[in-house]
């Protein structure tokens, strides 16, 4: 099949795989360039699907060496995506299939399969990798048994499951869990281990290791401690128990993802797992810790009960997701780990859902399943299950998991079995609950108040309505359920009603609330209890009110934010200045000491130029990059001369003593402490930060202070110096390389990446070092949206460059396209010309095709 004959799948043309499959047996002799697979399959009719079927097994860029079925040679019929054998040379009953393949891990540079990274073998599965390995049924549904056998010359030698017996040369592994080929792991080389042991609620002994490359071992504590507390918050919150004697995690240089959550031996890229206080910042032990509690989660949510086929992605990510935000939630701080999640999803998953690339959390269909692994599936599959559980209420929606649990494990599951779940544990009817599943697009919430005044009380009521817009493929969507959160506060800024869920389920919805002294200011959409956009028009005295007093944190700061993307858009399109009730109300929050560091800090966060400019096309407006940008600085100018009489102390307030702990609470107060810093640098020409950069101790504080410095033109000394410093450690580099492109002038971030990428130590076979030049041009919103027409030219070369030898990851930063019809007939027409210079490519990869096919259709 060629890019230009792509073939659509349907949720609607599921069928179960004619066959059952109990047992597999693997073999591998292990060589560079001529690994043979052998695979003893045994296979039996499922009478799920009555009949006499051919067999019909994936299988990509294998050399079929030999096939028996039951120990009889058979010459099966072969083609580039698989292998046929006809249902007249099979047994009616029973049989076993033999296979022996060869395979070129050395030259496998998609990362799909069984690969090489720097003289290791790996692999990764998910969603459609194991076809590159040896001929299978190669989806979701055909769970099975596997026994491994390994063979070759590396000293460590890891798969699926609990070690039978390894020998020189040789080592066994067999996985009593059944489980489908996309969960499939194998990792050999020369590895060392950090090991770790955890005792279950059970008393059961686990042993515990981290595989890293000789002298990474240093780096390994912290993901070691995120493993133990992951495996304790399970039980106690979930009630769930690991399963194996063993649980491995491997560090590899070369990887797609983040991590993959393989049963027993989870791979992990490197730069989420390995962390020493010199070489990681704060946010990367963070995003350590939630990684390893998201793939460890798995253990359940994806590997006991995995999903029935990949339209059901969502129902192992999208919980797994919610699992790991709560988690995070209990290590740090519930407030500040919602506010940056919906910072994410914003970001993300909005720009997702009002652009070309929107679909529903669960499509009905896919070209290369490879391109929904998106913020859609992820991010708002598990804003839906939090809509859920605060539907239903904490007490129901345990009770909701222990039967989810007991019922399907061991199987593979649909979204219909979880709400079935929901709906026999409370009683509910879930049917329209259920439009979340399939309907895409961002729900926009309108609201309308009034107030009738009475001397015994009056009575406030709020009116929503809601509109649900057009997206690709779906024109008319009905009424979705909404859990509004909504509090009531008093002109004094006491609570007069505490939080309270509004449930909506119709087109527009009244509700009341009665016996008020006064009329009250709302607090709506507390804790951003559904992913909506919230349509309201607000005073900017109430903005500022709810600055100041509302008891809710989220939209504390959401008011503070929605005050500053009201001053920005005024300053972008009338040339306005910055208001005095921001910049005091935001003055006030910045040195009240009894609010949460890392909280101020976040509300310090002024809005992202891609932020701004979604927000301005929503309202209307053709968004300008480069006034965005220039409006943005003018702002924290203002800012910073607003707190300039406290920025010194407070900033001398957040110095940290004594030795690094990477806990919320010294990580917050190192956050507002860099806050502080960029506000400084704006006025003392980087001075403050310069003597940090020199002063700091641990990697936040070197990367913070060397980051402030670009961004407002200094530190090309500091630059230099923590290049030299850090030439020889690979993760650190690629900060070096990120910093210098997302804080590049915009008229010369494009040059900035072609002065990178023509250095010795830009590999754009590595997807860590390609995503941390050629990802931070997508992120340097005035540098990538330059009217020149480079940046778009510059990301459109290297993806083509890319495109041949990593698909996946050339489809992914492809979307940086995909906001291309909010700007300005020029730059419209200049990102058409590339996305179709893109798809006019010879032999261009389904991948990338599909997703600029689908960007260039909107």
């Amino acid at each position: 099949m060629t890019a230009a004959d792509p073939r659509t799948v349907y949720l609607a043309d599921y069928q179960p795989f004619p066959f059952t499959l109990d047992q597999v047996s693997l073999t591998f002799r292990l060589a560079p360039r001529a690994t043979r697979v052998l695979a003893r399959l045994a296979f039996a009719p499922n009478p799920a699907r009555p009949g006499r079927h051919d067999l019909r097994l994936n299988g990509e860029n294998l050399r079929l060496v030999s096939a028996a079925v039951n120990g009889q040679a058979v010459s099966p019929a072969v083609d580039a995506e698989g292998l046929t054998i006809a249902a007249a040379d099979l047994p009616t009953g029973a049989f076993t299939l033999d296979t022996e393949v060869e395979i070129s891990p050395e030259t496998n540079t998609a990362l799909e399969g069984l690969y090489m990274s720097k003289g290791m073998y790996c692999t990764q599965c998910e969603a459609e990798g194991f076809r590159k390995i040896t001929y299978y049924p190669d989806r979701p549904d055909v769970m099975a048994r596997f026994a491994v056998r390994i063979e070759g010359e590396m000293p460590v030698l890891l798969s699926n499951g609990n070690p039978l017996g390894q020998g020189p040369g040789w080592a066994e592994w067999d996985d009593p869990w059944p489980k489908p080929a996309y969960l499939f792991a194998l990792v050999a080389g020369a590895l060392v281990a950090h090991p770790g042991q955890f005792t279950t609620a059970s008393g059961r002994d686990v042993a515990l290791n981290i595989w890293v490359r000789p002298g990474d071992e240093n780096r390994c504590a912290w993901g070691m401690e995120a493993l133990k507390k992951s495996m304790a918050w399970d039980e106690d919150v979930y009630g769930r128990e690991y399963d194996l004697d063993i649980f491995n995690i491997v560090a590899v240089d070369d990887f797609n993802m983040g991590a993959m959550e393989n049963k027993g031996l989870n791979i992990f890229n490197s730069k989420v797992v390995l962390a020493s206080p010199d070489t990681a910042t704060d946010d990367d032990f963070a995003r350590i810790e939630a990684i390893i509690a998201h793939e460890y989660f798995h253990n359940w949510t994806g590997n006991r009960i995995t999903c029935r086929d990949w339209f059901q992605l969502c129902l192992k990510e999208g919980l797994t997701v919610f699992r790991d935000q709560q988690f995070s939630g209990d290590m740090r701080s519930p407030a500040v780990k919602r506010i940056e999640d919906v910072l994410t999803l914003r970001a993300r998953q909005f720009r997702e859902d009002q652009g070309p690339l929107a679909h529903a959390v669960r499509p009905e269909s896919f070209v290369e399943i490879n391109n929904f692994y998106t913020a859609t599936i992820y991010e708002k599959g598990a804003e839906v299950i939090g809509m859920l559980k605060r539907l239903v209420g904490d007490a129901a929606y345990a009770r909701a998991l222990d039967l989810y649990f007991s019922r399907h494990d061991g199987e593979a599951a649909t979204i219909e079995d979880w709400l079935k779940v929901f709906e026999d544990a409370t009683g509910r009817d879930l049917t329209q609950f259920k439009r979340w599943y399939s309907e895409a697009g961002t729900p926009r919430l309108k609201v309308q108040e009034a107030w009738a005044a009475a001397p015994a009380g009056g009575t406030y009521t709020l009116t929503f309505t809601q509109v649900n817009p057009p997206t690709p493929g779906q024109s008319a969507k009905g009424a979705k359920v909404i859990p509004i959160a909504v509090g009531l506060l008093n002109p004094n800024g006491d609570e007069v009603v505490p939080t309270t869920v509004l449930e909506m389920n119709k087109t527009v919805q009244s509700f009341a609330f009665e016996n008020l002294s006064a009329r009250p200011v709302p607090s709506i959409l507390r804790g951003f209890s559904a992913p909506v956009v919230l349509e309201r028009e607000v005073p900017q005295a109430e903005r500022a009110f709810l600055l100041a007093h509302d008891t809710d944190p989220f939209n504390r700061w959401e008011a503070g934010r929605a005050l500053a993307k009201d001053v920005l858009a005024r300053m972008v399109t009338q040339g306005a200045k910055p208001t005095a009730d921001l910049l005091d109300g935001m003055a006030r929050l910045a040195f009240d000491d009894s609010l949460d560091p890392a909280f101020r800090a976040l509300a310090l966060r002024l809005p992202s130029d891609d932020d701004m400019a979604a927000t301005l096309h929503a309202a209307g407006h053709v968004p300008d990059p480069a006034r965005i940008h220039a409006a943005r600085r003018a702002l924290g100018l203002a800012l910073a001369e607003r707190l300039a009489p406290g920025l010194d102390g407070l900033e001398r307030s957040c110095r940290g003593t004594g030795e690094f702990s990477a806990e919320a609470g010294p990580a917050g107060k190192r956050a507002l402490r860099l806050a502080a810093l960029a506000f400084l640098t704006r006025l003392d020409g980087g001075k403050a930060a310069s003597t940090a950069f020199v002063q700091a101790y641990n990697m936040t504080e070197s990367f913070g202070a060397l980051a402030i410095l670009l961004e407002n033109c200094h530190g090309d000394q500091e630059l230099a110096a923590f290049g030299s410093r850090w030439t020889h450690d690979r993760l650190v580099m690629d900060k070096w390389f990120a910093v210098q492109v997302g804080m590049a002038a915009p008229e010369a971030a494009a040059a900035t990446v072609a002065r990178l990428t023509a250095r010795p130590d830009f590999d754009m076979k590595n997807p860590n070092r390609f995503r941390a030049v050629i990802g931070a041009l997508t992120t340097n919103h005035a540098g990538f949206h330059h009217d020149s027409g480079a940046g778009y030219q510059t990301l459109a070369d290297w993806l083509i460059r890319l495109d041949p030898l990593n698909p996946q990851t050339a489809a992914r930063m492809s979307t940086a396209f995909e906001t291309w019809p909010r700007y300005d007939a020029d730059r419209q027409e200049m990102i058409r010309a590339e996305l179709a210079r893109i798809l006019a490519t010879p032999g261009l990869s389904r991948d990338l095709s599909e997703m600029a096919g689908r960007m260039l259709g909107a």
